[in-house]
């Protein structure tokens, strides 16, 4: 429960900030337009989203007879999370990696690149697959989705509120006469966005440490999970991946490389940590 309670503050806070933003700019109808309309954008998204992903990196679906060893694995994984079956695609890429994406288990899909067929055996693509079914049933997808609508307002009003005080509309006369005011504002402006993407890289780290803790579960071994991702950490490196950084977070590692400060923006917890997390479960750390 400790990631779930840590996702619903991180949500909380961000609702927060989205509020205190409004009042800077001063605005509370603006402030539910822009709000509205960013849960639009991120209504379609979540509803589409899917299958503009899976068009992206050119997923072909699979039947049953083309890969008999991947739907019986899933359909075993499957049973044991009591999930539906979700739809099954293959990317053709030789970069190994994973995502599953579907607005609930119902509408699901797991996509695996030809690479991670490849490279993994099949006790550890047993735990990818099921990292990924674990996203599924925790509905990751809508959680995400709203986490972008929050993030997606907050950006908008403070694109808003910069214009405002660019053509100096923001505030009124008692900001005129209050310089502190004004500064505070132009503080708020800057930093709020900022800080509103830093908690939703966390909660996409949360989640992915949530998704660990349950997929180790329903495949019944935590090191299946973990030596996969020893070997996913050292495949991506070796053949990187032409991805969007838009969808960087729906993989299970990160196609996109990040050294020094550009790691503290990954989506993705350190590979390291995720793997003495899952051998502590194991007992063995």
């Amino acid at each position: 429960m400790g990631a779930q309670i840590r996702t619903f503050l991180l949500l909380s806070v961000l609702t927060v900030l989205f509020v205190v933003l409004g009042r800077v700019i001063g605005g509370q109808t603006g402030m539910v337009i822009a709000f509205c309309f960013a849960l639009v954008m991120n209504f379609f998204a979540y509803w589409f989203s899917d299958k503009v992903v899976l068009a992206m990196y050119r997923a072909r679906p699979v039947s049953e007879a083309e890969a008999p060893e991947l739907y019986r694995i899933v359909r075993t994984l499957c049973q044991r999370a009591n999930l539906p079956m979700p739809k099954i695609y293959i990317i053709p890429t030789q970069t190994p990696n994973a995502f599953a994406t579907g607005r609930d288990p119902k509408h699901a899909a797991v996509a695996v690149t030809e690479g991670i067929l490849r490279l993994l055996t099949e006790e550890e693509l047993m735990g990818v697959l099921a990292h990924e079914l674990a996203h599924i049933k925790h509905r990751d997808i809508l959680i995400q989705t709203v986490a972008a609508t929050v993030v997606g307002a907050i950006t908008m009003l403070a694109d808003w509120g910069r214009w405002m005080l660019f053509w100096g509309a923001l505030g009124g006369d008692e900001e005129d006469n209050n310089p502190l005011g004004l500064i505070l504002s132009i503080v708020l402006l800057v930093v709020i966005p900022i800080a509103a993407v830093l908690i939703n890289l966390a909660i996409s780290r949360s989640r992915e440490y949530y998704a660990d803790e349950g997929g180790a579960k329903i495949c019944g071994n935590p090191l299946y999970l973990a030596n996969a991702l020893r070997k996913l950490a050292y495949g991506v490196e070796k053949i990187p991946m032409d991805a969007n950084p838009g969808t960087a977070h729906m993989f299970i590692v990160n196609p996109l490389k990040g050294d020094g400060i550009m790691s503290l923006l990954s989506t993705h917890p350190p590979i390291e940590e995720r793997i003495r997390r899952l051998e502590r479960m194991a007992g063995i750390a």
